[in-house]
């Protein structure tokens, strides 16, 4: 009996620990072990490491930070800036696109009709990336649909001579992040809900004060996690950088792709990869930093002083 009721209680106590809701997150934080700690592990132990030989890709028999120094050659720095650049640049424009966009889809278009506009936002996202870049490269193209059609318009005295360049590769990126931004935008500007913003106009708010003093900073949540979701994977993105920019609108992502794929030296692409991580952290910090800063000064601004107990 004693036996019994001890087996008993070590299930009892077992269950909770095993099947209980802890258990719920174990897809989670698995999915974020093995995908994302453990290969950021290995890319950081791999960028201490060096190319022994013509044959062989890595060795970590002998660790050192050499490969950082190596890694942070000219070509490597005035890409790496291209990169940055071309991601600030990004995500302001999907930012500056998204937010009229994501107002309209959510304040004025009729719940019947937002299932069929959500759904056409997600329409990108049922085809390949690689597929939906590769279209814009046809768009792009000297002979393409945009080209003749901006010299039948008279817009142009030739073809478009626009692909293989920076400005086709910032195309490119605010195409196919733009959806990222608009999605946690919306979920935001509807979130802040309807009574509020008819609140402000009781009040003698316009339409534009009523944005600037409630829409907007009840949707901050929104701007920051969209500028978050296209600005981390803009960052590392060598897809688009590929197949519209060529050989003048490179970024870092090509750079760290060739060393893996093309000169097998992993520790250097290692250490280019460590590089633009903690680039992108520290942007990111200055960012929230920023943001932090600009909230203090609006929330001074519009502070009202008492003086003797009254407003």
């Amino acid at each position: 009996m004693s036996t019994t009721t001890t087996t008993e209680t070590a299930k009892r106590g077992l269950s909770p620990r095993f099947f209980g809701p802890a258990a719920m997150s174990f897809p989670t934080w698995a999915y974020a072990l093995f995908f994302f700690i453990v290969p950021l592990a290995l890319i950081v132990f791999y960028s201490f490491g060096y190319k022994p030989d013509e044959f062989t890709a890595i060795a970590t028999d002998r660790l050192s930070f050499d490969r950082y120094p190596e890694a942070m050659s000219a070509s490597f720095v005035s890409t790496f800036f291209a990169t940055l650049r071309i991601s600030i640049v990004g995500t302001i424009l999907c930012l500056l696109i998204a937010l009229p966009f994501a107002y309209w889809l959510a304040v004025k278009v009729s719940p019947a009709r937002r299932s069929l506009a959500l759904a056409l936002v997600m329409v990108p996202f049922w085809t390949n990336f690689l597929v939906r870049t590769l279209g814009w490269q046809i768009m792009l193209s000297p002979d393409g649909f945009l080209s003749n059609w901006l010299q039948g318009l008279g817009l142009l005295d030739g073809p478009l001579d626009i692909l293989y360049t920076r400005s086709a590769v910032q195309i490119g990126v605010v195409y196919n992040y733009l959806p990222l931004m608009i999605l946690p935008l919306f979920v935001a500007i509807d979130a802040s809900g309807k009574k509020l913003r008819e609140a402000s106009y009781d009040l003698g708010a316009g339409k534009v004060k009523t944005f600037m003093r409630v829409t907007l900073p009840m949707a901050m949540p929104g701007v920051v996690s969209g500028c978050l979701l296209v600005f981390i994977p803009l960052n590392g993105d060598y897809v688009t950088a590929t197949v519209l920019g060529g050989a003048s609108g490179s970024m870092v992502g090509q750079l760290i792709a060739n060393q893996f794929n093309t000169a097998q030296n992993w520790a250097v692409g290692a250490a280019m990869a460590m590089i633009l991580i903690i680039s992108t952290l520290v942007v990111v910090g200055l960012g929230f930093a920023l943001l932090k800063l600009g909230q203090a000064i609006a929330a001074k601004l519009n502070s009202v002083p008492l003086q003797d107990g009254r407003a």
